[in-house]
């Protein structure tokens, strides 16, 4: 099993927490997604993904086959590590909090993430003509807020409950996210109290950008 995945990369990130936290042994394949490399436009990675986005997930070819199975969007792969490797579960037994989990799960997934990606904030900059990083900050800023009110209602140590779930796994990269672009976090003491509780499990850590042998080195 090899996951392809960028050091900063919230998608890839997300990959990463599930990965640790059921203990997946697997390759990690960087892509530099950096402009002046854009590794993720060369013909070998579009052949993995031709959406030319991370994470990818690649798995062994099917008995008789000779190409290997891939999945992308983060999404879907965590489904996939779900099923195939349900210990610990990361969706709870009961089916109102597992929809909610998917809930909260996708107001990143979907309400949050897309409008702070490299090729929106370049086209509301060089085609729109607008404050990218406003538009970014408005953006994280109300998606968060509904984060905090609807976990306020699952919540315990984590974001539905006792154990980490999907939500968590997508509520860490995203507070990462609302830093870069200066979102004042200090509004949401629920998400930065289960933040706290996230960082002191040894698959989050592991997980953190700032943790990747891909990460730029300073200066």
């Amino acid at each position: 099993m090899k996951l392809y995945g960028f050091w900063r990369s919230s998608s890839a990130w997300r990959v990463r927490i599930a990965m640790g936290l059921k203990g997946i042994a697997h390759e990690y394949q960087a892509v530099n997604l950096a402009a002046q490399r854009s590794e993720q436009r060369q013909p070998t990675f579009v052949a993995v993904n031709p959406q030319m986005q991370v994470p990818a997930l690649e798995l062994d070819a099917r008995p008789g086959e000779n190409s290997p199975r891939r999945i992308a969007q983060s999404m879907a792969i965590l489904e996939y590590l779900e099923e195939q490797f349900p210990t610990p579960a990361l969706l709870p037994g009961d089916p109102w909090l597992r929809a909610r989990t998917r809930q909260l799960a996708e107001i990143v997934n979907s309400g949050i993430q897309p409008f702070q990606n490299s090729p929106t904030l370049n086209h509301v900059k060089d085609v729109l003509h607008g404050d990218e990083r406003a538009w970014a900050q408005y953006h994280i800023t109300r998606g968060l807020k509904v984060l905090e009110a609807l976990a306020g209602e699952t919540a315990g140590a984590f974001m539905v409950g006792e154990a980490p779930t999907l939500a968590d796994i997508f509520l860490i990269p995203q507070l990462y996210g609302a830093r870069r672009f200066s979102v004042d976090t200090a509004p949401f003491p629920t998400l930065t109290r289960i933040e706290a509780a996230c960082a002191a499990l040894p698959a989050f850590h592991a997980a953190h950008a700032d943790q990747q042998a891909d990460k730029p080195a300073a200066g």
